[in-house]
């Protein structure tokens, strides 16, 4: 820093390094072991669940639409198997999400950024992405010498085909996504046969842009600068937190599988870290772990995978790099017994307590939820009328609520208010004690022109406030509106 910078408390850019540097290309090599096996299984089941979910059956009743997982927006409900979410119950939703991100910061409690590296979408197109990669142009080392070479026919054919299969991948994954919104077989042959809406088509052409750009191109660039969680984690975290991590006190010094022979042989300190760089070769985002934790880290694990071939061609204990918490590390540094890892404590014990308090809220209300609403709304012009006989009249609109599969007959009554008259547009019948019913379809709202009127020796000036209750004739079940009558 120049002394005029020292004076006028400017701080003057890093003269060792440019303040920002253009991606390098990453060519992770393939690599097999327990956390690559675990990744595929993840792979798998996650893009199965997501492809082929649409596609599930689930009886409902006659009207019902028969796809067990549907976000049906003309008709405003969204279907999960047994369960049925209408607008007013968008606090379910809400629940979701609330529990959604507890979950994430119990993952991170328990094992940093496990997210990331094995459910986050990013990450588990991008192994995909990247399988296709390997399928077409070979691995590492294959596609860095033709990158490296100029553009021959071979080469072009090879990128041909990954880039056609990567578009297929992005095209369906686009597609998968509008078929949560309509009858999945129906929509798919709509999108064949060209007759499908436009809407669903944007869609697919938005999607297959963002999948193909995201996990083709930016890959890593999306976890280190687009994406929010690893700033926000970093805050959520604690010393008891597993983390992949490269064993200092085993693995330094560092060098040469033959020096470090050599180095052991003469009694000299040597570690286990041959330097083979194979740590750094399989991580997608092209961290070297031996620097310690890093952001561009996903925690994946590939390199715990590639570190113990190499242990285990060289005759060494496996697990140089490992799953670890910051406290052992500090421990082995200070030349302490590492502690039993923590998974169970204060923090982790708060998160698992508010899930299930909120899921157990959430399944509560899902079980005892009434299956019949109403809502009522009073007319604000006029806000009352005085009948010729003196009574005073008010008019509503008032919604009707029915949440089950089957027609049922409602029946209307106020409370609150003595002698008071009903009458409702288009009620045909009454009950036993001439409560206006009308009926309801299945899973249908119905709205009606509902008109109370009280004589005039039941007239009570100014705003009272009254009950509309709502009665099914077969069942019993009721549900209630309130709302004011208003009189001179």
């Amino acid at each position: 820093m120049s002394i005029a910078g020292e004076k006028s408390g400017a701080v003057q850019p890093d003269q060792d390094g440019p303040l920002y540097e253009s991606r390098k290309q990453i060519y992770p090599q393939s690599v097999k072991g327990e956390f690559r096996k675990i990744k595929w299984t993840l792979l798998v089941v996650t893009l199965g669940i997501y492809y082929f979910l649409p596609f599930v059956r689930w009886h409902r009743g006659p009207s019902e639409p028969t796809q067990a997982v549907l976000i049906d927006l003309d008709a405003r409900r969204f279907y999960f198997f047994f369960i049925e979410i209408w607008p007013q119950e968008v606090y379910y939703l809400t629940g979701l999400l609330v529990i959604s991100a507890l979950a994430l910061f119990l993952m991170n409690a328990i094992a940093g950024r496990i997210w990331c590296g094995y459910l986050c979408p990013q990450t588990v197109w991008t192994d995909l992405f990247m399988l296709v990669e390997r399928f077409a142009e070979g691995d590492r080392r294959d596609r860095m010498r033709k990158d490296a070479q100029p553009l021959n026919l071979q080469t072009f054919s090879e990128k041909l085909l990954k880039h056609s299969l990567w578009l297929l991948i992005a095209w369906w994954t686009g597609g998968a996504w509008v078929l949560y919104f309509a009858d999945a077989p129906t929509l798919v042959y709509e999108l064949v046969t060209f007759k499908a809406p436009m809407i669903a088509y944007a869609w697919i052409g938005i999607l297959t842009f963002t999948t193909y750009t995201l996990a083709g191109f930016m890959r890593e660039q999306v976890c280190v600068y687009m994406c929010p969680w690893p700033r926000i984690q970093a805050a959520l975290t604690d010393e008891h937190a597993l983390n992949v991590t490269y064993r200092f006190d085993r693995g330094e010094p560092r060098g040469s599988l033959k020096k470090m022979k050599a180095a052991r042989a003469a009694g000299n300190p040597a570690g286990d870290c041959v330097d083979c760089g194979q740590c750094v070769a399989v991580c997608p985002t092209g961290v070297d772990i031996r620097k310690g934790l890093q952001m561009d880290c996903i925690q994946c694990g590939l390199c715990i995978d590639a570190c113990d071939n190499v242990m285990t061609k060289i005759g060494r204990p496996i697990r140089l790099i490992g799953y670890d918490t910051d406290i052992n590390v500090h421990r082995r540094e200070a030349g302490l017994s590492e502690q039993p890892t923590r998974l169970i404590r204060p923090r982790t014990i708060v998160y698992m307590v508010l899930i299930g308090a909120i899921f157990a809220l959430m399944a509560f209300g899902l079980a005892t939820r009434s299956t019949l609403g109403v809502a009522a709304l009073h007319d604000r012009n006029p806000m009352y009328v005085q009948l010729s006989d003196g009574g005073v009249r008010n008019a509503y609109t008032v919604r009707y609520l029915n949440k089950r599969a089957e027609e049922r007959m409602i029946a209307l009554r106020v409370e609150n208010l003595p002698n008071a008259r009903i009458e409702v547009a288009g009620a045909k019948t009454a009950a036993a004690d001439g409560a206006p019913t009308t009926a309801v379809g299945p899973d249908q709202t119905l709205e009606l022109r509902v008109l109370i009127s009280v004589p005039k020796d039941a007239v009570v000036s100014g705003s009272q406030r009254i009950k509309l209750r709502v009665t099914d004739v077969k069942t019993g079940e009721t549900a209630v509106a309130t709302d004011n009558f208003v009189a001179p």
